[in-house]
């Protein structure tokens, strides 16, 4: 699913403008990025959490040069669904 189906779906479902729509999913995308830049997690309960995991240093390799390098410890954004949002997927949604 694209934003613009999203956004096609809520307009419909709501019977607001796409426009509108679109500037609050938009705003929405914008305040969780700004909040995981600022370092804050997000939490939408019954959706799940917007958190930013840190990966330890690593040794990696550069397989054209041959050499090994270091990967610094780095932050990552990371989404964690609620425990509702998985069992209403784990139950509906036929494994393939």
């Amino acid at each position: 699913m694209t934003k613009a189906e999203i956004v096609s779906n809520i307009a419909e479902k709501s019977g607001m403008e796409k426009a509108d729509v679109l500037r609050v999913v938009e705003d929405l995308m914008v305040e969780v990025k700004d909040a995981l830049e600022s370092g804050e997690n997000v939490y939408l309960r019954g959706f799940g959490s917007f958190i930013i995991k840190t990966r330890a240093e690593k040794t990696g390799r550069n397989i054209t040069k041959n050499t090994t390098i270091k990967i610094p410890a780095h932050n990552i954004p990371a989404f964690k669904p609620a425990k509702v949002f998985m069992d209403a997927v784990k139950t509906k949604v036929k494994v393939k």
